[in-house]
């Protein structure tokens, strides 16, 4: 992953943390989807810490690194 990609994670993560009641953090799998989101798309869980201290902490965990996870979109 370059150096561009990093930049755009850490631009997605301060874009979710400005924002947290708009997400939710996947109890499953650590990922952040939307608020509206009823089951993860990662992992299908269906449970979720909606709270926005959570949230914040997830997006600046992820947004300091590179993606480990895979997700739906890789394996298309």
């Amino acid at each position: 992953m370059g150096d561009s990609a990093i930049q755009n994670r850490a631009a997605k993560a301060r874009e979710i943390a400005s924002s947290p009641n708009n997400f939710q953090v996947c109890e499953g799998c650590d990922s952040i989807v939307g608020a509206q989101v009823a089951i993860c798309p990662n992992c299908h869980s269906y449970r979720f810490d909606t709270s926005a201290p959570r949230v914040i902490e997830q997006a600046l965990v992820l947004g300091s690194r590179e993606q480990q996870s895979v997700t739906a979109a890789d394996l298309q």
